[in-house]
Protein backbone atom coordinates (compact mmCIF):
# COMPACT_ATOMS: atom_id res chain seq x y z
CA UNK A 1 0.00 0.00 0.00
CA UNK A 2 1.03 3.54 -0.98
CA UNK A 3 1.72 6.24 1.75
CA UNK A 4 -1.40 8.04 -0.07
CA UNK A 5 -3.47 5.27 0.33
CA UNK A 6 -2.10 4.58 4.23
CA UNK A 7 -3.29 8.51 4.35
CA UNK A 8 -6.82 8.01 2.41
CA UNK A 9 -7.66 4.96 4.89
CA UNK A 10 -6.62 6.56 7.91
CA UNK A 11 -9.38 9.96 6.64
CA UNK A 12 -11.90 7.02 5.20
CA UNK A 13 -11.92 5.43 9.03
CA UNK A 14 -11.76 7.83 11.40
CA UNK A 15 -14.67 10.65 11.48
CA UNK A 16 -12.53 13.02 13.80
CA UNK A 17 -8.58 12.43 13.02
CA UNK A 18 -5.79 14.62 14.19
CA UNK A 19 -2.48 14.20 12.36
CA UNK A 20 -0.17 15.79 14.81
CA UNK A 21 3.65 16.10 16.91
CA UNK A 22 3.27 14.23 19.52
CA UNK A 23 0.01 12.02 21.29
CA UNK A 24 -3.14 13.86 23.07
CA UNK A 25 -1.19 13.04 26.47
CA UNK A 26 2.04 14.13 25.01
CA UNK A 27 2.44 16.64 22.26
CA UNK A 28 5.25 17.88 21.12
CA UNK A 29 4.80 21.12 19.59
CA UNK A 30 2.58 23.89 20.79
CA UNK A 31 0.31 24.19 17.67
CA UNK A 32 -0.18 20.18 18.03
CA UNK A 33 -1.00 21.19 22.56
CA UNK A 34 -3.42 23.74 21.50
CA UNK A 35 -5.27 21.81 18.78
CA UNK A 36 -5.44 18.81 20.99
CA UNK A 37 -7.45 20.58 23.95
CA UNK A 38 -9.54 22.43 21.88
CA UNK A 39 -10.75 18.97 20.19
CA UNK A 40 -10.80 17.07 23.65
CA UNK A 41 -12.56 20.05 25.49
CA UNK A 42 -15.49 18.81 22.74
CA UNK A 43 -15.87 15.75 24.80
CA UNK A 44 -15.70 13.10 21.94
CA UNK A 45 -12.88 10.63 21.04
CA UNK A 46 -10.79 10.80 18.92
CA UNK A 47 -8.21 9.34 16.32
CA UNK A 48 -4.18 10.86 16.25
CA UNK A 49 -1.43 10.16 14.10
CA UNK A 50 2.06 11.02 15.32
CA UNK A 51 3.84 11.98 12.38
CA UNK A 52 6.98 11.99 14.18
CA UNK A 53 6.53 8.06 14.35
CA UNK A 54 5.91 8.36 10.76
CA UNK A 55 8.48 10.21 8.80
CA UNK A 56 6.60 9.15 5.13
CA UNK A 57 3.01 10.45 6.45
CA UNK A 58 5.08 13.55 7.45
CA UNK A 59 6.23 14.16 4.32
CA UNK A 60 3.41 13.27 1.94
CA UNK A 61 0.26 14.31 3.78
CA UNK A 62 0.71 18.00 3.06
CA UNK A 63 0.99 17.39 -0.46
CA UNK A 64 -2.14 15.36 -0.67
CA UNK A 65 -4.05 17.54 1.74
CA UNK A 66 -2.35 21.24 0.08
CA UNK A 67 -2.03 22.44 3.44
CA UNK A 68 1.65 22.94 4.82
CA UNK A 69 1.85 22.53 8.14
CA UNK A 70 0.50 20.61 10.95
CA UNK A 71 -1.23 19.66 13.37
CA UNK A 72 -4.16 18.83 10.51
CA UNK A 73 -7.78 18.35 11.71
CA UNK A 74 -9.78 15.95 9.50
CA UNK A 75 -13.85 15.72 9.95
CA UNK A 76 -15.87 13.07 7.98
CA UNK A 77 -12.92 12.87 5.29
CA UNK A 78 -12.80 16.90 5.12
CA UNK A 79 -9.55 18.86 6.13
CA UNK A 80 -10.72 21.43 9.00
CA UNK A 81 -7.30 22.90 9.06
CA UNK A 82 -4.49 23.59 11.45
CA UNK A 83 -4.00 25.04 14.77
CA UNK A 84 -4.96 28.21 14.22
CA UNK A 85 -8.66 27.54 12.46
CA UNK A 86 -9.26 25.03 15.04
CA UNK A 87 -8.58 27.45 17.99
CA UNK A 88 -10.94 30.44 16.24
CA UNK A 89 -13.80 27.13 16.12
CA UNK A 90 -13.16 26.40 19.18
CA UNK A 91 -13.58 29.52 20.95
CA UNK A 92 -16.91 30.61 18.66
CA UNK A 93 -18.48 27.00 19.60
CA UNK A 94 -17.93 25.78 15.99
CA UNK A 95 -15.69 23.00 16.63
CA UNK A 96 -18.09 21.39 19.34
CA UNK A 97 -20.80 21.45 17.34
CA UNK A 98 -18.67 19.61 13.79
CA UNK A 99 -17.15 17.83 16.29
CA UNK A 100 -20.70 16.17 17.85
CA UNK A 101 -22.04 16.49 14.25
CA UNK A 102 -19.00 13.86 12.81
CA UNK A 103 -19.77 11.41 15.79
CA UNK A 104 -23.96 11.26 15.66
CA UNK A 105 -22.99 11.04 11.75
CA UNK A 106 -21.15 7.70 12.73
CA UNK A 107 -23.60 6.40 14.66
CA UNK A 108 -26.58 7.13 12.79
CA UNK A 109 -24.85 4.66 9.86
CA UNK A 110 -25.93 1.17 9.38
CA UNK A 111 -23.84 -1.30 10.39
CA UNK A 112 -21.86 -2.84 7.01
Amino acid sequence: MSVVDTIKEQIGENPILLYMKGTPRFPQCGFSARATEAIMACGERFAFVNILEHPDIRAELPKYANWPTFPQLWVNGELVGGCDIISEMSESGELETLIKAAVQATADKPAE
